[in-house]
């Protein structure tokens, strides 16, 4: 399937009919829509009318549970509403003592008891009922944490990577993380007004986001190099660290990368950032807001689907959007700093920062923290969060690290971990580098299974590298159940796209550093065809690779798919 070359067009608001959010944001009153009123109606667990969107500015997606919908309208009962509730968390990071905090709350107020660690490098609550909303959200607030901007059209929780390692420069990097989410936060007070019982002072002002907020959603990373811990071509902005002698001096500016797209829509695809170059750190907020204000003002307010910031980098340019952005900011883009990345994913058990502490990373399979038969993962990080005196590290990739142990805690710290199965040496490679998305039974967008069916998946692939005398090696392999990218299979080896129940699309060729996306193999197959298929292939990797050669660049070299150069013109290439 080929497309026709994009032709450029002036900068600026593309013309016509607005998208009906676009209503929506100008009628809620920043945001506030009739929600308080929703929260008192008896009738029904959900909400109604605009307020089933307006709730993402505050950090929740209303859901039910589609195992037992069909049940449910069997007996004439509306689907058991709930929400989940996403929090903002810049950087990941947490103190034990909000733990217990959260922990708490997933027991008692939860239909699931689980913590949900995400891709969005924070946690969610899954199955909150409307009566527990306001109680969930002033519990957080008790610990210092609010779910402000976690999702709708605004910039959403600002990744860091987790690099205890090198302490120092993890912090300043850390810290950027927080200014930034902190600066292109919405200025409204509806979400102290409606959860926290805040003073009603009105006079809003949204000098960045706008009284209508963003076109669609946004997301910001820091990262540092060697480590894409956070695959910053999936975000909209990111900030790659430039370091001297250990010391942060400054950023690259990268825009424009992003992973969803709708299933038989060749206007949209996946797309990696575009390097804008270098900037020192005394630019940081204000290009971050330039960014955000250009793509505030020039995105697609009359599509959704090309709402994003890398349709309009495509529909107006990326050096009129980069020469804009530097106009508002007062600034100038320097050349782009070296950089190079050389690894992503998560360095699992035990590693020495500089500072003589001591960190371990645990795998968390799904992200999923619940007391399973044998294994009470959750009760162990409640126990662990009792005794540490450091902080925890939620990663990207839907993984723990508990942070900061001096060495004198470390027997103790890993007896735990290992009682409770948070620390198991029998979890494969091929298991490290495989992740999913949430999907069924919760998320309404899913077409096809995900978290649920990626343990037995992994299963069948450990066993396909095993038959082929490649037990030791892994693939990345990812997995979400439609094409909106949560799990970022857009950036895997092996990606696998849900297209209806058990049928999925089959990607290949990413690479290990993130830095390239995967072209369509096979579409619309059955778990079976997928693992016939990855016999075959991983059978011809073990015998014709070169040395080290990764899957994906394997799959390219040998001409089993082509690669991906230039997403908005050869994505949907033959």
């Amino acid at each position: 399937m080929s497309k026709q070359p994009i032709s450029k067009q002036a900068a600026g608001p593309v013309e016509g009919p607005l998208s009906d959010n676009e209503r929506l944001k100008r009628e809620s009153n920043f945001l506030r829509g009739t929600i308080e009123q929703d929260l008192q109606d008896p009738l029904t667990g959900g909400f109604n009318g605009d307020n089933f969107q307006l709730i993402r500015f505050h950090g929740m997606y209303q859901q039910d549970d589609r195992d037992i919908r069909p049940e449910r309208t069997a007996q004439k009962l509306e689907p058991l509403h709930n929400v989940m509730l996403r929090a903002r968390l810049p950087g990941g990071i947490i103190t034990p003592a909000q733990w217990q905090v959260i922990d708490k709350f997933a027991e008692e107020h939860s239909l699931y008891g689980s913590i949900r660690l995400t891709t969005r490098q924070t946690f969610q609550f899954h199955g909150v009922l409307k009566r527990d909303i306001k109680l969930m959200h002033q519990t957080l607030n008790s610990t210092g944490i609010d779910s402000i901007a976690t999702a709708g059209d605004v910039n959403r929780n600002v990744l860091c990577t987790s690099n205890p390692v090198e302490s120092e420069l993890h912090q300043e990097a850390y810290e950027w993380a927080k200014k930034i989410s902190e600066h292109l936060l919405p200025k409204t007070r509806a979400y102290v007004e409606i959860w926290l019982d805040g003073e009603k002072l009105g006079g809003d002002e949204e000098p960045i986001l706008g009284s209508n907020y963003l076109p669609r959603k946004f997301k910001t990373t820091v990262v540092i190099p060697p480590h894409n811990d956070v695959d910053i071509h999936a975000n909209d902005l990111n900030f790659v660290a430039i370091s001297d002698h250990g010391k942060l001096v400054g950023f690259n500016v990268l825009v424009g990368g992003g992973l969803a797209m709708t299933h038989g829509d060749t206007t949209t695809y996946p797309r990696k950032a575009s390097d804008f170059g270098f900037i020192p750190l005394s630019h940081v907020l204000e290009v971050a807001a330039a960014v955000v204000s250009t793509q505030r003002d020039w995105g697609n307010r009359v599509n959704r689907k090309n709402a994003k910031t890398k349709y309009t980098l495509e529909r107006v340019g990326v050096e009129a959007f980069k020469a804009e952005v530097e106009s508002r900011a007062g600034i100038q883009f320097g050349e782009v700093r070296p950089y190079e990345f050389t690894s992503r994913g998560d360095r699992f058990g035990w590693v020495e920062g500089i500072d003589g502490k001591h960190h371990l990373t645990l795998f968390i399979e799904n992200g999923r923290l619940l007391d399973f038969p044998g294994k009470p993962l959750k009760t162990g990080m409640l126990e662990i969060a009792k005794i540490h005196q450091g902080d925890f590290r939620l990663t990207a990739n839907q993984n723990l690290i508990i942070a900061g142990v001096p060495a004198g805690e470390k027997a103790r710290i890993e007896a735990l971990a290992r009682q409770y199965g948070l620390l198991d040496d029998g979890v494969s490679e091929q298991r490290k580098q495989s992740m999913a998305c949430v999907a069924l039974p919760t998320c309404p967008l899913a077409m096809a299974e995900a978290e649920r069916m990626l343990p037995a998946f992994v299963t069948d692939i450990e066993a396909l590298l095993a038959k082929h005398g490649l037990a030791d090696d892994a693939i990345i392999f990812r997995v979400t159940g439609c094409p909106n990218g949560c799990g970022r299979a857009m950036l895997a080896e092996v990606g696998l796209v849900g297209k209806a129940p058990g049928r999925y699309n089959l990607h290949l060729g990413g690479n290990l550093e993130g830095t390239r996306i995967p072209r369509l193999y096979q579409e619309n197959i059955t778990e079976p065809q997928i693992l016939a298929d990855l016999d075959s292939l991983i059978g011809r990797w073990a015998k014709e690779r070169n040395s080290n050669e990764c899957f994906g660049d394997f799959v390219i070299r040998v001409g089993v798919v082509a690669p991906v150069i230039d997403s908005a013109r050869d994505f949907y290439a033959a």
